[in-house]
């Protein structure tokens, strides 16, 4: 029998009835993008379960009357389906004879999709506290009233202290014997990332059927949601316009010359183009941790290159989970999935050098997006109109130069980590077709039906790949190094504690994994100061200036070794660098305490 709630808790409810409200109002104003990766896993001997197949589809969704979603569509149309949500998973699941009659993984973002979220739907329990990160919040069973329980929630809420947010959802939409299996259990952890603004950050799913012995249908999921202070721009429709800013007189009173001239037009292609990717909220806004780190290595391999390279090479982080990168210009690109599964600075290297490559030989991007208008396009429809990828013959002559590069760096002593890395993906190609297809630029899986890579000659470099040694780290999860500020696309390094492996399950390359967040208060970032007066009696002294050098934003590479996590996990506030060394043994790793505890406490006070 369920205990009543004290006058305090039901108090508390109250108001986190109030403000889901307010949330599911605030969130009709938004169009960010949705992110869907999921991986149908099967039965391992040795590892437990490992995939047996992926999909993927981006989008943008609108919260707008009611969730709908908008997929980024694809250059090559035959690489998927690409319509509603429910559609898409409906077609993926009547593969596994698994029939979703839901809205789709989307529905998993609110907690009830109409205004009905109230006490005459819904029961509420008191279980106790927990904290959640550095937030204290309450904790809720819930459970629809028999009378209305078809399509409502059942599992549990964390309510934070404060103002009576909900941060965190657990459990599954309700189903009639018939058409349960409609609905996956879920786990929905919001972030504050405004002042008393909690919104949807990622979604994990997981799913076990076990009633069907012939079709088991065991996949778990991942949805990310980033990107809600991206608005509906005037661009959004075919009369749009893009607009590109910062332009930067670079002439200092001297005529241009033709070469000048093309290379600016190309500077201007490809400022035109990570400008449009930004506003699709495909790449990150520039960040000075992980830019920077990238942008290290690469200077290591131009410097002991001595590469007559002029302009800076620039690195951003391309927002997805596929495992790709690209040389737009000047600029590189990488992947969150890739960057998030590289197990060391070695590795990160070895991508780095094939776009550098690019860029060494004169692989130009198509200067016709030098012309604004061919940018005047939907956002869902970016990857179909910006297929960056390089041709089979450009990649071919830029993994050779790769490995000319590698050769003549600090990290030719060190690819036997790279060449692993390889090994591990090029093991699971045939199970993770999704992650390993490109959408806007150059996969590392050069074949995707024998696995071959485009830089085999690093491949061959590798150790041989060993499931069970416990000091062997071939690949990382997803989402083992990048963190995303879901408000305005910000990147930054995941801190966590290094944790070595206890069984060869453990590993996980390149797998979806559960999500435990470290939820914090959102911090107003703190103002820059004002520029100094000027100097007494007038003139044109300009004031100094406080930026620091590009090369101090992350520190020089580092040998130490890490355990399977993160290298940043130990590290102070500057920037790390990936490290090289195997995990530490099993038999000392130390276990990490649990991300929550919950503990019977008194009832709450408003």
């Amino acid at each position: 029998m369920i205990a009543p709630l004290t006058a305090q808790q039901s108090a508390l409810v109250n108001r986190a009835i109030a403000r889901e409200k307010v949330t599911v109002q605030g969130l009709q104003v938004h169009t960010p993008v949705l992110e869907t990766y999921i991986q149908y896993m099967k039965l391992d001997p040795v590892l437990l379960t490992t995939p047996a197949s992926d999909y993927y589809v981006p989008g943008r969704i609108s919260f707008a009357g009611q969730i709908g979603e908008k997929q980024f569509k694809e250059h090559d149309s035959s690489a998927g389906f690409f319509h509603n949500s429910g559609a898409f998973i409906t077609n993926i699941s009547k593969q596994f004879k698994l029939e979703v009659k839901d809205a789709g993984f989307a529905q998993m973002l609110v907690l009830d999709n109409s205004t009905s979220f109230d006490r005459e739907h819904y029961a509420f329990s008191y279980v106790g506290r927990a904290f959640l990160g550095d937030v204290r919040t309450y904790v809720f069973d819930v459970s629809p009233t028999p009378e209305t329980a078809r399509g409502r929630f059942l599992g549990r809420l964390w309510i934070e202290e404060d103002n009576a947010n909900i941060v965190r959802l657990n459990g599954k939409f309700t189903g009639s014997s018939f058409d349960d299996r409609a609905f996956f259990h879920f786990d929905t952890w919001r972030t504050n990332i405004q002042p008393n603004l909690w919104l949807p950050s990622i979604v994990y799913v997981e799913e076990t059927n076990s009633k069907n012995a012939e079709h088991p249908v065991d996949f778990k999921a991942q949805v990310r949601i980033w990107g809600y202070s991206l608005k509906l721009p005037n661009h959004e429709d075919a009369n749009g316009s893009v607009k590109v800013d910062a332009a930067v007189d670079e002439s200092q009173g001297q005529d241009i010359s033709p070469l000048q001239a093309s290379r600016m037009w190309v500077n201007q292609a490809e400022t035109n183009i990570i400008d449009r990717l930004q506003t699709a909220g495909l790449v990150a806004i520039p960040s000075p941790e992980v830019d920077g780190l990238l942008e290290t290595v690469v200077n290591n391999l131009i410097v002991t290159n001595n590469l007559p390279i002029q302009e800076q090479i620039h690195c951003r982080v391309l927002m997805t989970d596929p495992l790709e990168s690209i040389a737009i210009g000047n600029t590189i690109l990488l992947s969150r999935g890739l960057i998030d599964t590289l197990p060391d600075e070695s590795s990160l290297a070895a991508v780095l050098a094939f776009q550098l490559a690019h860029i060494v030989l004169g692989h130009k991007i198509d200067t016709a997006f030098a012309f604004n208008d061919r940018l005047l396009f939907p956002s869902e429809s970016t990857f179909e109109r910006i297929p960056m990828g390089h041709t089979p013959a450009d990649n071919e002559e830029a993994a050779k130069k790769a490995m000319d590069l590698l050769n003549h760096s600090p990290y030719k002593d060190k690819l036997a980590s790279a060449g692993l890395y390889l090994r591990q993906l090029h093991a699971l190609v045939p199970a993770l077709q999704a992650l390993n297809t490109s959408r806007i630029g150059d996969a590392l899986v050069k074949d995707p039906k024998t696995g071959d890579m485009w830089l085999a000659n690093v491949e061959a470099k590798g150790s041989k790949l060993e499931i069970t040694n416990l000091n062997q780290t071939a690949a990382l999860p997803l989402g083992s190094r990048v963190k995303v500020d879901s408000w305005d696309d910000q990147v930054t390094l995941l801190r966590a504690k290094p944790v070595g492996y206890y069984t060869p399950r453990d590993k996980m390359p390149f797998e979806i994994t559960p999500v435990m967040l470290r939820l914090i208060r959102y911090t107003a970032p703190v103002a820059p100061p004002p520029p100094p007066a000027a100097p007494a009696g007038g003139g044109d002294q300009p004031p100094a200036s406080s930026a620091a050098p590009a090369a101090a934003a992350a520190p020089a590479p580092t040998d130490a070794a890490p355990a399977a996590a993160p290298p940043a996990a130990a590290a102070p506030a500057a920037t790390p660098a990936p490290t090289d060394a195997a995990p530490a043994p099993a038999a000392a790793a130390a276990s990490a305490p649990p991300p929550s505890t919950t503990e019977q406490a008194p009832a709450p006070t408003q």
